[in-house]
């Protein structure tokens, strides 16, 4: 270790993101969506953006170079007011811009009746859309204790049992009784509140306050329905043997045969584990695409952008008749040199999000139109760095335009990043996709034979077969990720 004072000349090279580079990557990496709030809050922010009333409809040319500067004409040159000028040739092409405009008056723009009904059709969109919130769990269980003639103590406790239930395991009770009393609560407190979990567990749905999977199942049996002693027997005490399939061994202690113990197990299947799911937070985020692909007459596809929602921006006219008329205080030039610059900024950003997107989108759909002609199994493997080169840009700008992204597709609505996958040679020396080698392991286990179910070392045979070179460990890794049991697990013991 090296201790010392004094100065030392050093030279480093190290990467500083400008303000405006940072702005692009932010506007870049926002779905459509959240772009359209993006540049609301933005105008609302700022007087000197304004929406244009024509929409430009030019398709982005994917072939050009993202490395070289995008060409402008004079309408579109970067406004910036410096301190240390009179800006005159600033202001006199910020007139210049306007001059087909006959007419300025010394208020802000009003919006258009078009912008005007744009903004309530939105609005009317959005509250058409809202997903009405169904009763709370607590509501509908205390709108059942209200009618149930039960004395006041007993109803407080009903209550604190109610509100301590947890809608998102299901109405499962994580804490136990003691916990929902005081610390030196006497017997008769606690014997109060065993009489009130039953009462709440008497509320539908059945099973509702349970405090384990094996209560929430008992709380559901009925002496009338079909297997009743078996099924019984089953969840008091032999849930972790269904759970592993070890059905000789149940036989062993029950003395069932294993045809009962399976028709009781397809009884229990009826059971629901989560009685209150209907009230648990699932609800699906609608889900808006950023780009869309159209097949051409020739069978190739190409990318558009789905920006519809985007307004088309562009800097008031009212500021620059403003600061042309030269009776801006220095106060006002000062505020609107902030204010220009952000607008090009934010203006700047669109442009460029457009044009990356779509070159990147293209790039994907390009590669993998396979995929799009014949299905998952025809996806090929893809790694953001081979878009990256062949768009030419970083392979983090990659990551920013596909993050959270969706692209509408003759075979879906489907996120961006899901056509990047990692893959593995086969005996030919060809790339296989990982998704393809899932795909053919679900496909191999639904065809087995149950009463001989493959082994994780049988499957990696399989797959050889068909020309997919995969360890063992990979097998078991991704028979887990996707739900798939052991062999034990799987077999069928019912003609043993």
């Amino acid at each position: 270790m090296r201790l010392s004072m004094g100065t030392e000349l050093r030279q480093v090279q190290k990467q500083v993101l400008s303000p405006t580079m940072i702005q692009r990557m932010e506007i870049l990496q926002l779905p459509v969506m959240a772009l359209q709030q993006r540049i609301e809050q933005e105008m609302n922010e700022n007087p000197l953006l304004e929406v244009t009333e024509e929409t430009e409809t030019a398709e982005v040319d994917v072939g050009e170079d993202l490395d070289e500067p995008e060409a402008v004409n004079d309408q579109e040159e970067e406004l910036v007011v410096e301190d240390n000028s009179d800006n005159a040739s600033d202001f006199e092409r910020l007139l210049e811009l306007n001059r087909e405009v006959p007419d300025h008056f010394d208020e802000p723009p009003r919006k258009s009746a078009n912008q005007l009904d744009e903004e309530a059709s939105r609005r009317h969109d959005t509250m058409a859309n809202a997903i009405e919130r169904p009763t709370s769990l607590n509501d509908f269980l205390l709108s059942q204790l209200g009618e149930l003639r039960i004395d006041e103590a007993c109803f407080r406790m009903c209550m604190r049992i109610i509100s301590a239930l947890d809608a998102d395991d299901g109405g499962r009770l994580n804490s136990s009784l003691e916990d929902l009393l005081p610390a030196d609560a006497s017997p008769e407190e606690l014997a109060l509140a065993e009489r009130a979990l039953e009462i709440v567990q008497s509320l539908e749905p059945q099973g509702i306050a349970a405090r384990d999977l094996r209560e929430c199942l008992l709380l559901q049996l009925t002496e009338t329905m079909p297997f009743y002693d078996e099924v019984k027997a089953l969840v008091s005490d032999h849930l972790d043997d269904l759970h592993h399939n070890r059905m000789p061994l149940i036989k062993k202690k029950t003395g069932f045969s294993l045809s009962r113990i399976q028709n009781a197990k397809e009884q229990l299947k009826r059971l629901n584990p989560k009685p209150a799911a209907a009230w648990m937070d699932n609800v699906v985020p609608t889900v808006t695409p950023d780009v869309v692909v159209e097949r051409r007459d020739d069978g190739s596809y190409r990318i558009i952008l789905e920006d519809t929602f985007i307004p088309q921006l562009r800097i008031s006219n009212y500021y620059r008749e403003r600061l042309s008329s030269g009776t801006a205080t220095p106060e006002e030039v000062e505020y609107i040199r902030k204010k220009v610059n952000a607008a090009q900024w934010l203006i700047d950003s669109v442009k460029q999000r457009r044009q990356t997107l779509t070159r990147v989108a293209q790039a994907i759909v390009d590669h993998q139109t396979n995929y799009l002609e014949n299905g998952p199994d025809f996806i090929e493997p893809l790694r953001m760095q081979q878009i990256a080169d062949k768009v030419g840009v970083h392979v983090t700008t990659v990551s920013r335009a596909v993050d959270d992204k969706w692209l509408e597709t003759p075979r879906g609505i489907l996120p961006l990043r899901q056509f990047f996958v990692g893959g593995s040679q086969n005996d030919d020396g060809e790339d296989v996709a990982w998704d393809r080698i899932r795909i053919k392991l679900q496909e191999l286990v639904d065809n087995e034979n149950k009463q001989k179910p493959y082994s994780d070392d049988d499957l990696v045979k399989q797959l050889k077969q068909h020309g997919m070179n995969v360890a063992r460990r990979t097998v078991t890794k991704y028979r887990q990720k996707m739900g798939i049991p052991s062999s034990r697990q799987r077999r069928d013991w019912t003609n043993n």
